[in-house]
């Protein structure tokens, strides 16, 4: 039997196409809460994207773009955000692994 037809294709297309969408989606940077803050702090008017996430502990998940880059952190706790940011709440934040 070959690896396409025991089901190996569908695993590689699927495994392609996740690779297509990390591309597409352009790098994706992870930073500690606090690195965050000061990534909004260099900002004027930031715009946040927020969720939260979590199965049995619920955690704040944001994301920003600053200089072209995206940041993402999770936290425990809700960040405090200064004036002037723009939140944008969202069912959910998917980031690639």
């Amino acid at each position: 039997m070959s690896y396409a037809a025991s089901g190996g294709g569908a695993a590689a297309a699927r495994a392609a196409a996740i690779a297509q969408a990390i591309k597409a989606s352009g790098a994706i940077v992870t930073v500690e809460p606090n690195e965050f803050s000061k990534i909004l702090a260099k900002t004027e008017e930031p715009l946040v994207i927020m969720a939260i996430g979590g199965w049995r502990k619920h955690n704040y998940q944001y994301l920003t773009a600053y200089k072209g880059i995206v940041f993402f952190t999770k936290s425990e706790v809700e960040l405090p955000l200064h004036l002037g940011t723009e939140l944008i709440s969202s069912k959910k934040i998917w980031v690639p692994d």
